[in-house]
């Protein structure tokens, strides 16, 4: 059971490509974004006006890019999950290579699990290292070039929080995961029902919402997908962590957010989900 689980999320990322490679493209992109830009950045060292700034005005000018590095390669990860899930199940009927891997010895349950860990666990942590990684080539970067310029890297060092954010990222990346597994399970109950899995996400959530307006007046639908979405940050860290850079472990708030009954109840409903998946892949045949 383990070798067959094993064996087959690595069938899902060798057929399924995109869930390193777009990580990849983005911070390459990112990369080249920077260097083209980076003498904007050593232009707030070199004019002599940062140490004028008050000390957390510094720290926001220094840590900047590299949240901002994160952000989006993360942004982009949490995109590629979500194609993923669309066409996880309703690409292998389309091919009708369901046909191939239902003569395995491979349960459905194996199936769909091996595809679930993907957005959960896989891709978080691809986009996580790329990350890192990113980060690390862009403080190479930034302290070449304000050597290049005759400028003390140190200044640099002692406003950047490498740990905090270092620590806050990994956090984030967790907690995000977790929070969203209902969304990922949901599309994959949906990829293996529907035969335009898109549509069938985003137009009921348009008309429920518009529904909900014309019938009562409402947007108590439109609130609770935005806390789907948002939750995980304003349960998981401080007020303040929207606005800024993360740069303090201060700012993390882990009990709240494995208390607040919004995770658990994802979770349960993530279980009935992929439970929902499971069973209509048994059912299901080549389109």
């Amino acid at each position: 059971m383990k070798n067959a689980f094993a064996w087959s999320v690595r069938r899902e990322i060798w057929e399924h490509r995109s869930v390193w490679i777009v990580p990849l493209a983005v911070a390459a992109l990112v990369l080249v974004a920077f260097l083209l830009g980076m003498s904007q950045i050593t232009g707030h060292f070199a004019a002599g006006g940062f140490k004028t700034l008050p000390p957390e005005k510094q720290q926001l000018v220094v840590v900047m890019p590299y949240g901002l590095t994160a952000s989006v390669i993360l942004v982009a990860a949490l995109l590629a999950g979500v194609f993923y899930c669309l066409d996880a199940l309703h690409g292998e009927r389309r091919d009708r290579s369901i046909l191939f891997w239902k003569s395995m010895p491979v349960s459905d349950r194996t199936a769909v699990l091996s595809k679930a860990i993907l957005p959960v666990a896989v891709i978080p942590a691809i986009a996580l290292g790329v990350a890192i990684v990113t980060q690390a080539i862009l403080l190479g970067m930034a302290t070449v070039m304000l050597k290049a310029n005759g400028i003390d890297p140190a200044v640099m060092y002692d406003r950047l929080p490498i740990f905090a954010m270092t620590v806050s990222l990994i956090y984030g990346v967790a907690v995000h995961a977790l929070w969203f597994a209902p969304l990922y399970a949901l599309m994959l109950m949906v990829s293996a029902m529907a035969r335009r899995p898109f549509l069938w996400i985003v137009i009921p959530v348009i008309v429920v919402q518009v529904l909900e307006k014309i019938a009562f007046g409402t947007s108590h639908i439109g609130a609770f997908l935005k806390y789907r979405v948002m939750g995980a940050m304003t349960e998981a860290f401080a007020p303040n962590a929207m606005r800024d850079p993360i740069t303090s472990l201060s700012q993390l708030e882990p009990a709240r957010f494995f208390s607040t009954p919004g995770l658990w109840l994802g979770l349960l409903a993530a279980a009935a989900f992929l439970f929902v998946a499971i069973r209509l892949r048994r059912s299901r045949e080549p389109l």
